[in-house]
């Protein structure tokens, strides 16, 4: 689940960028010695440590143009708060811990965004040395007191259960009757990722209303399974109101 993980730092990008690019010229042991070497070069030219503010750090996150599950995946540096002046205060004013956790969550995550990275909950869980169940838990609190959809791996490239933001999305449209573009807008997904919820929400409602059967409306829509489950729920949530 981690070994992954292992690319977003300097040093095994170097070492992957010469197996890749010159195969036959680099095995394991030089691409490593090389990279060192290439490494010490960039260190030595790296802006000193005093230009990131007290309680920041670099992290390379996954970048908005690329997914994680891509052969040509790509990151992007970017500079994440992970604690600051106002967590500060927020500890001092008696807030709970698990709310102050929740805003910081939610901050690096929409900093990422803004320098054009995405963090996944395995990201988070890695800075701060939790599990990924529980940033995942703290995130979904967070966007639900907040009615939001922060723009994570999970709601942007649809990657795991991630059944929040479905939910989010056809609420808006089809009960409180908003435009889908504002929908987009108000969830950081895109115009067409929108459609495709609701597309294959009205699909998967169709074949409901005459065959309940979740193999049935898999065999007809050619949606998985899962995914027909999480409509399925979404439908018989909403279909009162």
């Amino acid at each position: 689940m981690y070994q992954s993980a292992k690319r977003r730092f300097v040093k095994p990008a170097i070492e992957q960028f010469l197996r890749q690019e010159f195969p036959k010229c680099f095995g394991p042991i030089v691409a490593q010695s090389v990279a060192d070497e290439i490494l010490k070069i960039f260190q030595s030219l790296s802006p000193p440590g005093e230009t990131l503010m007290p309680g920041q750090i670099f992290w390379n996150a996954l970048d908005q143009n690329t997914r994680a599950d891509s052969k040509n995946v790509k990151f992007v540096p970017v500079v994440l708060t992970v604690v600051n002046e106002h967590d500060i205060k927020r500890y001092t004013d008696g807030i709970k811990v698990s709310i102050i956790v929740r805003e910081a969550i939610a901050r690096m995550i929409r900093e990422a965004y803004a320098q054009g990275g995405i963090l996944s909950n395995r990201d988070i869980a890695l800075l701060t040395l939790r599990s990924q169940p529980w940033v995942s838990t703290m995130r979904m609190k967070y966007e639900k007191e907040h009615n939001v959809v922060l723009p994570h791996t999970g709601a942007l490239h649809d990657m795991g259960p991630c059944l929040t933001h479905k939910e989010q999305i056809i609420y808006k449209v089809v009960v409180q009757k908003k435009d889908p573009k504002i929908v987009a807008a108000e969830t950081n997904h895109s115009q067409k990722a929108v459609d495709h919820y609701l597309s294959n929400y009205n699909r998967v409602k169709t074949v409901y209303q005459s065959n309940p059967d979740p193999n049935h409306i898999h065999f007809v829509t050619q949606i998985a399974k899962n995914v027909v489950k999480q409509y399925i729920r979404i439908y018989e949530l909403y279909q009162k109101q």
